[in-house]
């Protein structure tokens, strides 16, 4: 699958800072910015123009304690402004505190524990049950540094990466799009990280069908 051209802010600016709905459509997805290449591929592949994307800072992973307030304040903000509003996380993180929000702001939200089980397909990751496979995705292969080795200060402690990886046994790169310079660098990460390299394509998965679900 080819990525088409999007025009979106740096991956840097996705993680940290996230990116503002353009107004003009009808509909609000509220997503994090990891998903951001991946909606708007969606969208332009479906010419679901009646559609807005907001992301929210793909950081707030590394706090997931603070998703459900981020959300909240957002669908309230826009509320006044779209017919509807959809919430494209999954639980990632949130013990259910994101899910009872939602529920009690009236939004819908993708179903599934994390973006790598709805990526692969609820129903085939829970199937799957690869309790000892460590997942990357397109955006966090490229943010790689900033979302493992860094927080979990490898860059200055590389000792440290037995005992946070020493129970994995493989790294499964699950890819969105067919781009040879990702996937060697999704297998720069699995050696970085003393583990065995798998690749699948799973394309965009469950969130494809969800968009298009709220799309039509």
């Amino acid at each position: 699958m080819t990525k088409p051209a999007l025009h979106l802010p740096d991956d840097d600016t996705l993680r940290d800072s996230g990116v503002s709905a353009s107004g003009r459509g009808r509909v609000l997805l509220l997503a994090c910015g990891a998903l951001a290449h991946e909606v708007l591929a969606i969208k332009a592949a479906n010419g679901f123009d009646h559609l807005d994307l907001q992301c929210l800072p793909a950081i707030l992973h590394n706090r997931p304690e603070l998703i459900p307030d981020a959300v909240e304040a957002a669908v309230t903000r826009a509320r006044g402004n779209y017919d509807s509003i959809y919430v494209l996380y999954a639980d990632c993180g949130t013990g259910g505190a994101l899910a009872a929000r939602c529920a009690a702001l009236g939004v819908e939200m993708l179903e599934g524990p994390h973006c790598y089980s709805f990526f692969e397909g609820n129903a085939r990751f829970e199937e799957l049950g690869e309790v000892t496979a460590f997942y990357l995705t397109d955006f966090l292969t490229r943010q790689f540094d900033a979302f493992v080795t860094r927080p979990l200060g490898l860059d200055k402690h590389p000792e440290l990466r037995d005992i946070y990886f020493g129970n994995y046994e493989k790294l499964v790169y699950q890819a969105q799009t067919d781009d040879a310079i990702l996937t060697e660098k999704a297998k720069a990460c699995a050696d970085f990280l003393g583990l065995a390299f798998e690749r699948r394509f799973t394309g965009y998965g469950d969130l494809e069908t969800a968009l298009k679900k709220w799309g039509d």
